[in-house]
This record gives structure tokens, C-alpha cells and sequence, in this order.
């Protein structure tokens, strides 16, 4: 025999196995095989039946849809056979073919068939047709389904028996002339029913107003496609009105029992979303009318099998009969709960010719206890209108415990929920001997679920559970629409698979992150920094250091802080590790959780340290853009960190941290949130030396309460004959500074061409005319000298010179700090442990090794420095960028056209933003092969790049000296207007009540750090916050897994908040799907499974797509949700109005109508009846109508 023999002889065996069991203990005899005409549930009832079938040892048989083939309901039943053949039947109508389903009842022996809840289940034709059939029927006989599953008839039967009833149409109602006579008679509001079905399917509430006419049209099309019946009838809508039911129960002798009622007035759009039973605050006396009133309606037509009867209850008490159910009902499970009885079961052996009696259930052996709450959890997304999602579910992991029960059937990791049918995914009823406890019970357990890949209402569940409303017990019919706070929900923020998703597309497509070549060096866990004290023992580190130059300026305010900077005997240090050394080594890229991880033990190496300089500059937007991450989380965690040392940032004066000038209430308002997140000191600067846009900046600052440190940009080689920024300009400068009010001078020597006795004179010469004056030295030391310039400007009284750590320091970064240290050893103290300054360093070694990947591979020192001029930040991202622009290979080329451009611009003060546009015009000459003399007589012609436009037209501001003419005339050639003044001074003030506003209603709750971020890089900011959407917040993520991918079988942990660690595991990355273009992905998270369908970017599919409306186009009209257009109203060329319909769409059984968004003609319809769409999906184009 072969394997697959002895597999099939094994199964055999089994089922043998299970057949002779459920013989042995069967108890209907000869009755012992049942069809269920249905779906699993997932709002259908199929597998719920089949289990209580397994207890009365019964065989059990499915039918299933093509496009339901992979649903567990067909697994869960001991056989089970498709309906149709592929393509045969629409999903819904497969589920409608009562022959078909009869035929393979016959075929298979069946000798019952329960239809379930919904399609077929309340067709008096079906059941007539499957008694006929010689098999018996689970539900009431086709003649109560024929008097009471016609609403109209059972209105009818209600008033023959004295039971109130809500004013309605006398029968039927046919044509739209009815429905209007009836409003003309009652008036509005009214609502219309489908008069075949329930579930909330074919009704529309029509108030004053509306149009009826689409109203009754929409109902009459939505009941036929669910029920294969349009008839509707009309009612008189009462307003917030309770829905309560009672559970029926009647045997072939005509005797009925009721298991006492459900409280089912939570709904939307006329679903049930929340039952309860019993109902919490119905007074006894009308709920004893209410079931003797139930009772009383199925005793008089003889009723026989599950059924519910349904009423209104108004404000007054009064209750209304509204119809009878001819059938079990979803939320059957909760009176299961409080009266411990199997109606299901019951249903089965009444079928099977069992007494009410024989089964022990008269009324008087029928009680109540305690309370249960059912929520249907469904695949709908409540912050878009409980639009309908589809797609695979990623994971599954489901609540249980004591007092929870889940009545399932699609729920499983791997599902595909389709929109063919309806929305539910899962029952969750929760029992308690109070309404309390199982209310806390429900709560409890919808958090323990976990469902990724497709939206829930879980976030929406939870919020009305725990609204007073609720907890009260007082909802009424339309309670969800008239409480609009419902929707302010608890978001699930679905972080590991977040996480996962980004680690899957790691792993098939390598980093995204610009810049990045090749993997890290780095491959040892990181040893961190031990400091130890005197006697050589380890300092604890468990807390941050207190102590340090930042308690002054809190306890006593800025100007007492630089009045003791001023007042040292000796020079402090700055360091820059924190933000311009890696700007300047490793293009801004070190993430946060790798300054986080030093930030204690630095808190006590650095205490004496002036500040760190971490913030600003490049870090803000290369923080969202690059690396995804918030830079006022940066800052916010590092300011915990480190409480002792002032932080310092960089802040391009009347920019902002921006490259273009903003209105200056936005530099307000950002330096306001700077200082209140943990900035210090504002280093304020303009790339020009435009004192007015300098001013704007620090006035800011001051504004703000920080320290303000109002810079002078030093730019080439002071001592250089014939140079235009001489010792005479800078001391004019210097001049102006401390007129507009600064607490400490900032002296920035961007591309590190101070010489050592350009400092000397400088510095002693500013020391001498402004004795009280804090000064501050800032340089790179690009052409090696650094250590000696800062050396000399110590020696010739500055307060503070910016240093990095050893390992972040050279070249185009900062001098050395130890080298320093060791220059001023013996002569000028900075208050610094050398060896904890070591220790510190050891750290940022194994750093940089990590972040090799962001190498500008330069050699050493560039002594050139002094005559191309390229600053220290912008010399590496430079070289980056010409190699992207395949300019590589010319970077000498390009460094002579960077002196070229920047003498046909006029000899500039070079920092960012000037800077960039010296580079800009330097490749764009190297790129086009122009000399200076071809821009010059070109100018006219050429399309030079936007920064360069943007520098002649005066958007960055006024250079010393003027524009270089004509250049500037030939290169606007009259497109721009020159500007004379200060550009942000003409440009409207910020309304950030409207940013704000807009921001929450794109993003949800947002902080007021958002607000600045957003109006510095809009751009910026959107598409951080589209990454974080689709992948979280990665700073969690371990530097070495957010740029390289974990090895097959790699274990490794990520701490997504304190206590909470995912231990997490690669373990296969899946075959190409030539169809999709898509890999399979597989991890285990905390030892579960776990798969992530990835996009391989490398792959060639050749794939058919639907074009994407754009939301911000009005002329567009999209799809609102996936699903399948069964109508399309217009054709090229109509002519509409806004607000017409378009098309219908058909979603999970539940259509919708897509209006037009504007007046005009229609053009490119490209949809057709019958088609499949996704949201967003074009659906046509709207354009202006010809005058």
C-alpha cells in the first residue's frame, strides 16, 4: 500500500470509528442525518447547528457557495457539498436555490434540514417544498411561516388578537403612489420594511424631507437580493423606542413557552449590534404584558418550533407588536445563557416529533437567572461609517474564560473575508449573575481578542460599553445615531504586526533607508559604558545625574545663567555627538534609542558640560523623513534622561527649522513647543547674516523663556587678503548682535575654515570690546585644525567651543574632545573627568560601526577646506547626493564647480539653506557640463533649480554685498517678482485652530508638537505619519533589525513599552507568486505563528488594476467601499447635478449609492454592472459642463 492508502485506510477507520459512536448513543433514531441550508456563522447559523447535531449524535451535512469553499463551516460538518457549479450562482444567490439544495438532501440521505437564520429560513415555499420532499423541516410549518413571515399578515393576526401594533400600511405595499398616500395620511417619520426577512436588510427610515421615492426603491431592491422577495410594507417610525423580543417555543400539540425576553435596542442601521437579556430596565408589569402578548400571537396560529416575537416599546411603556420571527435568531445564545436551555437542540428533537413535555419544557420549568451580553463582532471599520473591510485576516487570537462564550466560524489566521456576504465574524456572549458583572465580563473579553488584516468594531463596541448610556442600561432604537461620542473610540494600535510588516518587507527587499550601503559592521551586542569614581569603583547609573549647569538656569533664569557661563574660571565644552557630528559623518541618521541608551551614563560624564547639542537643524525633518520617528519624542525622552545638562538646538532664524521663511507666528509657536518638550538654549542663526530674519528667531527664543544664542555665520578665510567677509564685517556684525539682545554670542564656522590665528584675532578682539559678553565658538574640523582653532579661541576667551566624542569627531565633524582636553591640559580647565569622557567614547566606537552603512568613506582631513568652502554637514550629504546623480566619479569636479557657482552667486555665506543652493547650482553645472562663463550667457535659457530661483528671488533673503546682477534679472526672466524685504514679513500668520483641525480629522487626536512639525514640512509630516499607519512606531525596534534583516531562525526581542517584550523570530521567507508578485513572510511572535504577505519590489508581475480616484479631485467620483456595482445610473456624457446618483454598490449584501461630488457632464464611466471594485476604485470623472 502506498502512503496515501494507509492515510485514507486510517481515516476510514476513524470515521468508522465515529459513526458506530454516534449510533451507540443516538437518540432520534432513525432521524439522524441533518443539511443545514446555510452559511457558518459568520452571522449564518451552520455551524452552531452542526454542533449541537454532534450532541445528539447526529451526522451532519454542509452546502456551500464557490466563493465559500475555504469557510469552516464546510470543514466543520461530516460532509459537505457545493451548490451549483462554479459561476452557476452569484454568492448570495447560491444560498437561494431551494431545488438544488432539496436535490442533494435526497442524494445523501438526509432526513432534516434546518435552514438556519437569514436566506432561505424564512421561505415559506422552501419549507413547504422540503416537507413534500419527505424530509422533515426544523422550523414552523409553511403555512405560520406564509401567515406570520409576511409582516403585513402578522400585523393582521396581532389586531384579530387585541396585541398593539405600531399604524402601517393594511397589506403590501406594491407601487411608490402607496407610500406616498400613507405619508400624506400619518406624516413623517416612517419607516419601510422588507415584509419578507429581518437582519435589518430592506429597511430605510424616511423623515421630512427625504426622498421617499429612492427610499422605497433602494428597500424594495435590497429585500429581493437578500430574500428573493421585494415586497415592502409601512410604518409610523416612533422615536427612541426600545426593541425587546421574546423567545417562543411551540410543539405539534399547540402548546407554546416563551424563555422570557431580549433587550435588542442597540442597532445600526437597523442590525442589532448589542443584545441583552434579560432586559435590565423593563418594568415588571409591561414585561408580563409583553410575553403573555407573545405567547398569546403563536398559540392562536398553532406555532410550532423556535420562533421570536418582536416588539416596540415607546417612551410612555407602551408596547407595540412589530412581527414574529419565524425562526431562531442570532442573539439566541444570550437567552441560552440566562435559562441554560439548548434551543437549538430543542428545535432538532420538536422536529423529530418530541413534546414540549417530553423535553421537560413547560413554562413552570422555565427561570431566569442572572444577565448575558452579546456583541457581534464584525469586519467593518467605524471610523469610515462601518464600511465593510475585506481581505485575509492576518491574525486571529480569540477571548475565553469563565462566563465567555464565542459562537464563530470564518474567525481563523488565513480567513479571506470576501464582500460578498454579510459582515459578522464572530458572536462573544458573556453571562454574570448581574448586569454589571457581565457587562465588565464583555469588556474584559473583547480586549483579549486580537484580530489583524481587517478592520473591526471592536474600538467601537468598547466605547458604547463603557458609555453611562449603557452602563445605565437606557438605550433605545437609535441610540448609536444620536450619540455621536460613541465614535471617539479606543483605536487598537496593532503593533506587532505593524512591526512585522515592516520586518517581512526587510527581509524580501533589504532597507528602504536613503543613504544606505550595505549592512552594518556591527554585528556583537553593544557594550555599554562603565564610569567609576575616585577610588575605581562603579558609579550607579540606574538614575540620571542631578547636578549640572541646567539647575541654574531653572532655579535663576537665562540671563543668571550666562552671567555664571561668563563668570567660569576656565572654558566649558558643547558637544555635538547628539546631532551635528553624525549630521556631519553619517547624514543625520543615528536613531533615538541609540542616544537613549548612553543618555544616563552621559548625564554623569558630561555634567559640567555647557550643553549637548541634540536638537534642530537637519535631526527635525531627517528624523520623520529618513528614519520615522517623531523628533519631539526624541526630544522628550532624551530630556528625561538627562535632567542636568542644558540642550541645545539649532534654529535658522526666521526658517524655523524649515529651509524657506514661514510667517514669524510660526516660528513662535515652534520655539514655544521647542522650550516646553526640554530645549535650553536656541542657537539662532540666518544663512545670510540677515539681521532682520536673524531678529525674528530671537525674539522667538526670548519669547519662549530660553537661553538665546544669537549667531554670526563665519564664512571662508578671514585672514585672506581681499576677502569679503574681513575682521571689519564680522565686528560690524557683532555690533548689531548685541544691540538686538542676546544672552551669549554664537560664532559658527561652518566648513571649519577658522584658522587657529583667525581665532585668536577674532575672539581677543571681540573679548576686549565686550568684556561681559559669553562667547561661543562653534567650527568642523574639515581641514584638520580644529583642535588647534578651538585651542586658540579658549586661550583667546571664549566661554564655550563645540567638541565631539572621539569616535564621531574629525574631518567634517567637530575636533576631538579628548584632544582637546589633553590641549588645555594644565592651562585652561573644563571641568570634565577625562577617563568618563573615555568611557562614554567606547560606546559611540561600536556605534559608528553600526552605522557604517552611512560612511561618506572620506579619508581624512581636506585641507582644501580653505578654498572650496564646503561646510562640514553639507560636504558629506553633498557627496551622497552626486552619487545618486551618477555624479560620483566627478566628485572632484564637482567640488571645483561648487567654488565656481558660488562666486557666480556672489561669494555666500555658506549654511544651510545657502549652502544647499550652492550645491544645487554646482551640480546642476557638472550635470549640464556649464562653466561659469556658460551660466552667465545662458542664463536666460537655462531651467535652473528651484533653490537656485528661489535665492534670486530673495526667498531666503538679502546677501551682503546684493544680488549678482545680471544674472539675477536673466536667470527670473520676469517668472518670479524680486523681493526687497524680508520674505515672511509679507506672508499671512499661521491659523493654527485650522491646522489643528484638519490634522485630527486625517490623523485623530493630535498634540500641539504636531501642529509646528506639520507647518514646518507638510509634505514631510504626511508621509511620516502614512509610514507610521502602515508599519508603527519603529523606535522600538533594535537599530540592528531597522536596517538588516534577522537571520532564518535569529531570535531577538523588541520592548514595545515597559514590562511588554516581543520575543520574535524569522523563520522562512516564502516562493514568488508570479500572479501577485508577493511573498509570504513567517515569524513566531511570542511562540505563535505569525505570516505577512510582502510586495517583492524586485518581482516583474504583469497585473490588471482598477485606476484610484483622488479624494482631493471633486471631479472624481470613487468606490466608498469594496464590493460589486449592480447599477450604473449615468453614461459618458450625462449631464448632473451634485448629490445625483452614479451607480449602486453592493457591499456584504448591504448597497449604497455613490453620488456625484459636483455639478457637471460625465466622462470615462469605467465600471460596468457586474464589476468587482475596491475602495477607492474610480468609478467615473465629472467635468465642467460647456458654457
Amino acid at each position: 500500500m502506498s502512503a496515501a492508502d494507509y492515510s485514507n485506510a486510517a481515516d476510514s477507520t476513524t470515521l468508522s470509528t465515529m459513526q458506530r459512536m454516534r449510533e451507540q448513543t443516538a437518540i432520534l433514531g432513525s432521524m439522524n442525518k441533518i443539511l443545514v441550508a446555510n452559511r457558518g456563522e459568520i452571522r449564518r447559523s451552520s455551524i452552531r447547528i452542526f454542533r449541537t447535531a454532534h450532541e445528539l449524535s447526529m451526522q451532519t451535512v454542509a452546502v456551500y457557495s464557490y466563493e465559500d469553499r475555504l469557510s469552516m463551516h464546510r470543514q466543520k460538518a461530516d460532509e459537505a457539498y457545493p451548490i451549483g457549479k462554479r459561476g452557476q450562482y452569484t454568492p448570495v444567490q447560491a444560498y437561494l436555490q431551494m431545488d438544488e439544495i432539496i436535490k442533494i438532501a435526497k442524494e445523501h440521505n438526509v432526513s432534516m434540514i434546518h435552514p438556519g437564520y437569514g436566506f432561505l429560513s424564512e421561505n415559506s415555499e422552501f419549507a413547504r417544498k422540503v416537507e413534500e420532499a419527505g424530509i422533515a423541516w426544523v422550523g414552523p410549518p409553511y403555512n405560520v411561516i406564509d401567515a406570520l413571515g409576511d409582516k403585513v399578515s402578522a400585523r393582521t393576526i396581532a389586531m384579530q388578537n387585541n396585541v398593539p401594533v405600531v399604524p402601517g400600511t393594511p397589506g403590501p405595499v406594491a407601487e411608490l403612489s402607496e407610500a406616498e398616500a400613507f405619508v400624506e395620511k400619518y406624516g413623517f417619520p416612517v419607516i419601510i420594511k422588507a415584509a419578507f426577512g429581518g437582519g435589518g436588510r430592506g429597511m430605510r427610515v424616511v423623515r421630512e424631507g427625504d426622498d421617499i421615492k429612492d427610499a422605497f426603491l433602494r428597500a424594495s431592491s435590497e429585500a429581493k437580493s437578500a430574500f428573493g422577495n421585494g415586497t415592502v410594507f409601512i410604518e409610523r417610525f416612533l422615536d427612541k423606542p426600545k426593541h425587546i423580543e421574546v423567545q417562543l417555543l411551540g410543539d405539534a400539540e399547540g402548546n407554546v413557552v416563551h424563555f422570557f425576553e431580549r433587550d435588542c435596542s442597540v442597532q445600526r442601521r437597523h442590525q442589532k449590534v448589542v443584545e441583552v437579556a434579560p432586559a435590565k430596565d423593563l418594568p415588571k408589569s409591561v414585561r408580563d404584558a409583553i410575553l403573555k402578548d407573545a405567547v398569546k400571537l403563536a398559540s392562536s396560529v398553532k406555532y410550532r418550533n423556535a420562533g421570536t416575537a418582536e416588539f416596540l416599546v415607546d417612551g410612555n411603556n407602551r408596547h407595540y407588536f412589530i412581527e414574529i420571527n419565524p425562526r431562531i435568531q442570532v442573539e439566541h445564545t444570550i437567552t441560552e445563557e440566562i435559562t441554560g436551555i439548548d434551543i437549538v437542540a430543542a428545535q432538532i428533537q420538536i422536529a423529530a416529533g418530541a413534546t414540549l413535555a417530553q423535553l421537560g419544557l413547560t413554562q413552570d420549568h422555565i427561570s431566569s437567572r442572572g444577565f448575558a451580553i452579546q456583541c457581534r463582532i464584525t469586519t467593518e471599520d467605524p471610523t469610515k461609517n462601518f464600511q465593510p473591510d475585506t481581505g485575509k485576516i492576518e491574525v486571529y487570537r480569540s477571548a475565553g474564560g469563565n462566563g465567555v462564550r464565542l459562537d464563530g466560524g470564518n474567525g481563523f489566521a488565513g480567513a479571506i473575508i470576501t464582500p460578498f456576504y454579510d459582515s459578522m465574524l464572530v458572536k462573544c456572549t458573556c453571562s454574570g449573575s448581574t448586569y454589571e458583572i457581565a457587562r465588565r465580563k464583555m469588556l474584559r473579553a473583547l480586549i483579549e481578542f486580537r484580530i489583524r488584516g481587517v478592520k473591526t468594531n471592536i474600538p467601537f463596541v468598547l466605547a458604547l460599553l463603557t458609555h453611562e448610556t449603557f452602563v445605565a442600561g437606557n438605550c433605545w432604537t437609535t441610540f448609536i445615531d444620536d450619540t455621536p461620542e460613541l465614535f471617539d473610540m479606543m483605536v487598537s494600535q496593532n503593533r506587532a504586526q505593524k512591526l512585522l510588516a515592516y520586518l517581512g518587507d526587510l527581509a524580501v527587499n533589504g532597507s528602504s533607508i536613503k543613504g544606505q550601503i550595505g549592512e552594518p559592521k556591527l554585528k556583537t551586542p553593544i557594550i555599554m559604558p562603565v564610569l567609576k569614581d575616585a577610588s575605581g569603583e562603579p558609579l550607579s547609573t540606574t538614575e540620571p545625574c542631578k547636578q549640572g549647569w541646567r539647575n541654574i538656569y531653572l532655579e535663576q533664569g537665562p540671563e543668571a545663567f550666562a552671567k555664571a557661563v561668563r563668570g567660569y574660571k576656565g572654558t566649558l565644552i558643547m558637544d555635538t555627538t547628539w546631532r551635528d557630528a553624525h549630521q556631519s559623518l553619517l547624514a543625520t541618521r543615528v536613531r533615538t534609542v541609540d542616544f537613549a541608551n548612553v543618555a544616563i551614563p552621559t548625564s554623569y560624564a558630561y555634567s559640567n558640560a555647557f550643553s549637548l547639542e541634540c536638537w534642530g537643524g537637519a535631526t527635525f525633518d531627517v528624523a520623520m523623513r529618513f528614519l520615522y520617528e517623531d523628533p519631539w519624542d526624541r526630544l522628550r525622552k532624551l530630556r528625561a534622561l538627562v535632567p542636568n545638562i542644558p540642550f541645545q538646538m539649532l534654529l535658522r532664524g526666521a526658517n524655523g527649522v524649515a529651509y524657506s521663511s514661514l510667517p514669524d507666528n510660526a516660528i513662535d509657536h515652534f520655539c514655544l513647543q521647542a522650550k516646553k518638550n526640554g530645549v535650553d538654549i536656541f542657537r539662532v542663526f540666518d544663512a545670510l547674516n540677515d539681521l532682520e530674519q536673524l531678529k525674528v528667531g530671537v525674539d522667538a527664543a526670548r519669547k519662549a523663556g530660553g537661553i538665546v544664542e544669537a549667531t554670526i555665520c563665519y564664512s571662508g578665510d578671514m585672514l585672506n587678503p581681499g576677502k569679503k567677509y574681513n575682521l571689519e564685517y564680522y565686528l560690524d556684525v557683532v555690533d548689531k548682535v548685541v544691540a538686538m539682545g542676546t544672552h551669549i554670542l554664537g560664532i559658527k564656522d561652518m566648513a571649519g575654515t577658522m584658522k587657529p590665528q583667525a581665532a585668536t584675532i577674532l575672539i581677543g578682539t571681540i573679548r576686549e570690546m565686550y568684556p561681559d559678553l559669553p562667547i561661543h565658538v562653534h567650527t568642523h574640523d574639515s581641514a584638520g585644525t580644529g583642535v588647534a582653532s578651538m585651542a586658540a579661541a579658549a586661550q583667546a576667551g571664549a566661554d564655550v567651543v563645540d567638541v565631539a566624542t572621539n569616535s564621531m569627531s574629525g574631518m567634517t565633524s567637530q575636533p576631538s574632545i579628548i584632544a582637546l582636553l589633553a590641549t588645555l591640559q594644565g592651562t585652561i580647565d573644563t571641568g570634565l573627568d577625562v577617563d568618563h569622557i573615555r568611557e562614554i567614547d567606547s560606546y559611540w566606537a561600536q556605534i559608528r560601526l553600526l552605522y557604517s552603512v552611512f560612511e561618506a568613506d572620506l579619508k581624512g582631513p581636506d585641507p582644501d577646506v580653505y578654498i572650496h568652502e564646503i561646510p562640514g554637514g553639507q560636504l558629506t550629504n553633498l557627496l551622497f547626493q552626486a552619487q545618486q546623480l551618477g555624479l560620483g566619479t566627478q566628485w572632484l569636479e564637482t567640488k571645483r564647480a561648487y567654488v565656481q557657482a558660488n562666486k557666480l552667486l556672489g561669494d555666500l555665506v555658506k549654511v544651510t539653506p545657502t549652502s544647499k543652493v550652492v550645491g544645487d547650482l554646482a551640480q546642476f553645472m557638472v550635470s549640464n557640463k556649464l562653466s561659469s562663463e556658460d551660466v552667465v550667457e545662458r542664463a536666460a535659457t537655462l531651467d535652473f533649480p528651484d533653490s537656485v530661483l528661489d535665492f534670486f528671488q530673495g526667498l531666503i533673503g538679502q546677501p551682503y554685498g546684493g544680488f549678482p546682477e545680471p544674472l539675477r534679472t536673466n536667470a527670473l526672466r520676469g517668472r518670479r517678482e524680486k523681493l526687497t524685504e524680508r520674505p515672511g514679513k509679507t506672508l499671512p500668520p499661521i491659523d493654527f485652530a485650522v491646522v489643528r483641525k484638519d490634522l485630527e480629522k486625517k490623523y485623530g487626536p493630535i498634540k500641539e508638537c504636531d501642529v509646528a512639525s506639520f507647518v514646518m514640512y507638510p509634505k514631510v509630516y504626511e508621509d511620516y505619519q502614512a509610514f507610521v499607519k502602515k508599519y508603527g512606531d519603529l523606535s522600538v525596534l533594535p537599530t540592528k533589525f531597522f536596517l538588516s534583516r534577522p537571520e532564518i531562525g535569529e531570535e531577538f526581542n523588541v520592548e514595545i513599552e515597559m514590562g511588554k517584550v516581543l520575543i520574535l523570530k524569522l523563520l522562512a521567507i516564502g516562493p514568488l507568486s508570479t500572479h501577485t508578485g508577493q511573498r509570504e513572510v513567517f515569524f513566531e511572535l511570542n511562540g505563535e505563528i505569525r505570516q505577512v504577505t510582502v510586495d517583492d519590489k524586485k518581482a516583474s508581475v504583469e497585473s490588471i488594476s482598477r485606476p484610484k480616484a483622488d479624494p482631493s479631485n471633486p471631479s472624481h467620483v470613487g468606490a466608498p467601499m469594496s464590493g460589486v456595482v449592480i447599477e450604473v445610473r449615468v453614461k459618458d456624457g450625462s449631464l448632473v447635478k451634485k448629490g445625483d446618483p452614479i451607480a449602486v454598490l453592493s457591499a456584504m449584501k448591504m448597497e449604497m449609492v455613490i453620488s456625484a461630488q459636483a455639478s457637471g457632464v460625465v466622462s470615462e464611466v469605467v465600471v460596468r454592472e457586474g464589476d468587482s471594485v475596491d475602495g477607492s476604485d474610480l468609478i467615473c470623472k465629472i467635468g465642467k459642463q460647456d458654457a
